[in-house]
């Protein structure tokens, strides 16, 4: 079942009948991601498998996780804006268990390019792996 936040993002997306659209779309939540200070741009936040650089780091507050990230390709940055905005503010362990199958339902996962799809999949990895390490600590 998907979060209320990924239910918002399968009905905005609806709202568009082409993908040209969507892209822009993408390219508009690119624009408007908060991005990740410069001190984190660096190879330890860098996501391996992505085409593009993607730095995304992952901070807990009062039990909550939430991302920052940047990307030097303007649709990778929309990607992992939607993301963030997917899985950004739950707590770590409904983070590891969140389904991702709102990419499909919004077509995303169809209109990749082959090395962008395996970016986007590294992308959610990583941040599974984030809330993995954070629900591991909670519970020690």
């Amino acid at each position: 079942m998907n979060t209320q936040a990924q239910q918002e993002i399968i009905e905005e997306f609806a709202l568009f009948d082409d993908w040209m659209d969507k892209y822009e779309h993408l390219i508009g939540l690119g624009k408007s991601l908060p991005l990740i200070s410069d001190q984190y741009k660096t190879d330890e936040f860098l996501i391996k498998g992505c085409q593009s650089k993607v730095w995304l780091r992952a901070d807990q507050k009062e039990g909550r996780v939430y991302y920052s990230a940047d990307s030097d390709a303007i649709i990778t940055k929309g990607i992992v804006s939607v993301l963030i905005r997917a899985f950004s503010g739950l707590s770590a362990q409904d983070i590891v268990k969140a389904p991702t199958d709102f990419i499909k339902e919004i077509g995303l996962s169809d209109h990749l390019s082959p090395t962008r799809a395996n970016g986007l999949v590294s992308m959610i990895k990583q941040m599974k792996l984030y809330a993995t390490a954070f629900a591991a600590q909670n519970n020690a």
